[in-house]
């Protein structure tokens, strides 16, 4: 006999408490989720936690939703359960604010239109060069074990002449390979600064929509910005030095697109220099302009190790390879070599050998003028379905390259909860409030991972719902 589909999300929850997956003080799905995820409509989900409400499973608690508060254990004896459950909010790194763990969440849902993903579309993946790559690496394969700390050899010398081609000169030790930009961040914040140092940045910023800096007890200070970048003047440090440092992406900013110009960037640069401001230079946007080359980075005029530049390949090539750089200073590059070996001891051999190849046989910068040709369309679909659907609600810059769009809903339309209405109608966006835009009237759109159709039909959607609030 086929059982009644409430029982199935019953059957469901109490396999997931009784393996211990789902421990006591853990709030279950909602019942919007389990609805779509059983294929059910919500009173159907509320049958079934009625039923494991009446066994003593889970109980509804305001402001968490509802939690599991037994398992077949403690209802089978009398004796407490013991569980990393209670744990978890005692960790010194800070969670992710809820709504950017929903993102990431969502972020693998193919039903989804992501108009959120900060990466290149799966068509715009050269897959056929990428399998010539990863063939030849095999062929030639030797056994290998950990790398070195500040990483491989032959990639740090294809980084180094990458990096030359861009302005500048850089030796091989003063590069460290990390997987990815991020676990840069990390190791800078435990490895480089004190507790209680403030960062300076952009407002708003991506930086905001993480937790690095501040889970190490460090606070972020926002500057404001302009149509070409950090307004220099703004910045105020306080009395006590070395407390302090900068954070920017000045090519491409995320997440909102603006690039610092030339002039402004020499102005930011002699400020630092004078007042021994350190500057994170985040750069991972560099290579994906769509009209003309940016501007020289910060670094190429640092001459007094002032600057840490990062890079990645996970923007324009695939973040799966987990893939990045730093550059600085050799005594700074080696404090974080050190870090990171006692963090992971070393990214994936594979994969260095793999980006090396792509580096150094000049296949990378013909993938570059593939994405960029495809960037300038999808950015025409985006502003076209803009200016169709969107121009009486909103405004917005039209970027010269990356692949955000940072636009602002005219103030006389309510946008409360337009990230839960977009998710219910199967849009996927991120709201202004992730990266500390205050106002709550922004949203960043991403034209680089969807398809061509998709963003047309998800801009139409926004339109329907900020039309319809």
């Amino acid at each position: 006999m086929k059982k009644p589909k409430y029982q199935l999300i019953v059957d469901f929850i109490k396999d997931k408490i009784s393996k211990g997956e789902w421990a006591i003080g853990s709030r279950i799905p909602s019942q919007r989720h389990l609805a779509k995820m059983f294929d059910v409509n919500r009173s159907t989900v509320i049958t079934a936690l009625e039923e494991l409400m009446a066994d003593g499973l889970i109980e509804g608690k305001a402001g968490k939703g509802t939690v599991i508060i037994n398992n077949t254990w403690t209802l089978m004896g009398n004796q407490s359960s013991t569980n990393w459950n209670k744990n978890v909010p005692l960790g010194s790194h800070k969670p992710s604010v809820s709504t950017v763990q929903e993102i990431n969440e969502a972020e693998s849902n193919n039903n989804l239109i992501q108009l959120s993903k900060g990466e290149l579309s799966p068509e715009m993946f050269p897959l056929k060069e990428m399998q010539s790559i990863v063939q030849k690496v095999s062929n030639q394969m030797t056994p290998f074990g950990y790398e070195e700390p500040k990483g491989n050899i032959k990639l740090r010398q294809a980084i180094s002449d990458y990096l030359k081609i861009r302005g500048m000169d850089v030796s091989p030790s003063s590069i460290l390979v990390v997987s990815g930009a991020l676990q840069a961040l990390h190791l800078i914040s435990i490895g480089l600064l004190q507790k209680g140092s403030t960062v300076f940045l952009e407002v708003p910023s991506y930086l905001y929509s993480l937790t690095v800096f501040q889970s190490v007890g460090m606070e972020l200070k926002g500057l404001p910005m302009d149509s070409e970048g950090i307004i220099v003047d703004s910045i105020y440090q306080p009395k006590e030095n070395g407390k302090s440092i900068l954070y920017t992406i000045p090519t491409f900013h995320n997440p909102t697109g603006i690039l610092m110009q030339e002039k402004r960037r020499k102005k930011l640069i002699e400020y630092c220099v004078r007042e021994q401001l350190p500057i994170i230079e985040d750069d991972v946007y560099r290579d994906l302009w769509i009209d003309n080359p940016p501007p020289e980075p910060l670094k190429v005029s640092d001459h007094h190790g002032n600057v840490l530049y990062l890079g990645s390949l996970s923007k324009t090539l695939s973040p799966g390879l987990r893939i990045g750089w730093v550059v600085g200073s050799e005594s700074v590059i080696d404090r974080l070599a050190d870090l990171k070996m006692q963090s992971d001891y070393g990214t994936s051999t594979l994969s260095q050998l793999v980006a090396t190849e792509w580096l150094s046989s000049g296949l990378y910068d013909q993938h570059l003028e593939t994405v960029r040709e495809q960037l300038k369309v999808r950015r025409g679909t985006a502003v076209e379905a803009l200016d169709k659907y969107l121009s009486s609600y909103a405004t917005w810059d039209v970027p010269t390259g990356g692949f955000f769009i940072w636009i602002k809903i005219k103030s006389t339309f309510k946008v409360k909860r337009l990230f839960d209405k977009a998710l219910s109608k199967g849009l996927l966006l991120n709201p202004g409030s992730i990266y500390a835009e205050p106002s709550g009237q922004f949203i960043r759109l991403s034209f680089g991972f969807a398809s061509l159709a998709e963003i047309e039909k998800g801009i139409f959607q926004l339109c329907q719902i900020i039309k319809n609030q």
